[in-house]
């Protein structure tokens, strides 16, 4: 596997959605730059680290290496974060629907039962309230664009994913940083964070983006 960065995978998806697609989301919530680009420095983090919790097992990681390289790969060119965001917001009006899958629908297979929870404990963080649920909807489909990417430039097979990830939420979860203690609460509160494994073979299924 090729590692091209050190850099946390939250961070380097943080620089991509500066600019046009920071604003699109702003808009699409009706809030502020600033509060939109603190509300995805938090989303972005709980996404993936969730991820990693789910990819522990392997069949968790292998179902999800299929689902990015079936249905959220995109041109070798470049990940255009700024196209793709509006094609979920054309396709659902922010709800996530469009190119790369129902967002609502990854939520479903990220999150599981957390996902209530996590919305709650986001919109209370970040002063969106029930805004939230449809930030995170705007960005699941952008979150699984970018690990197809980083997937194809690293070379990565299924067990790389899941390490790639695993470090990813324990970089995280250890960093003291509001996003760290969101995560904690999302994925701990009763000890187990983890979806069912029925759930996470279902991100091989069609509801990813159905792109065959």
């Amino acid at each position: 596997m090729n590692t091209s960065s050190s850099e946390p995978l939250a961070d380097q998806l943080q620089q991509q959605l500066q600019g046009a697609p920071l604003a699109q989301i702003a808009a699409q919530l009706g809030i502020g730059a600033e509060q939109a680009h603190s509300a995805a420095a938090m989303a972005v983090p709980l996404l993936l680290g969730s991820m990693g919790r789910n990819a522990e097992q392997p069949q968790g990681a292998q179902a999800l290496l299929g689902a990015l390289q079936r249905d959220h790969m995109q041109p070798a060119a470049g990940l255009d974060l700024g196209g793709l965001l509006g094609s979920v917001l054309g396709g659902g009006g922010g709800s996530g629907a469009g190119l790369g899958g129902d967002g609502a629908a990854i939520l479903g297979h990220i999150l599981g039962g957390k996902r209530p929870q996590a919305e709650a404990q986001l919109g209370q963080a970040t002063g969106l309230g029930e805004g939230a649920g449809k930030l995170l909807g705007q960005l699941a489909p952008l979150v699984m664009a970018f690990l197809a990417q980083r997937v194809r430039a690293g070379g990565m097979g299924a067990g790389d994913l899941g390490n790639v990830l695993g470090q990813e939420r324990a970089r995280t979860r250890s960093s003291g940083s509001p996003a760290g203690d969101l995560l904690s609460q999302v994925l701990d509160q009763d000890g187990n964070g983890r979806v069912d494994l029925g759930d996470l073979l279902k991100l091989g299924g069609s509801l990813l983006g159905g792109r065959r």
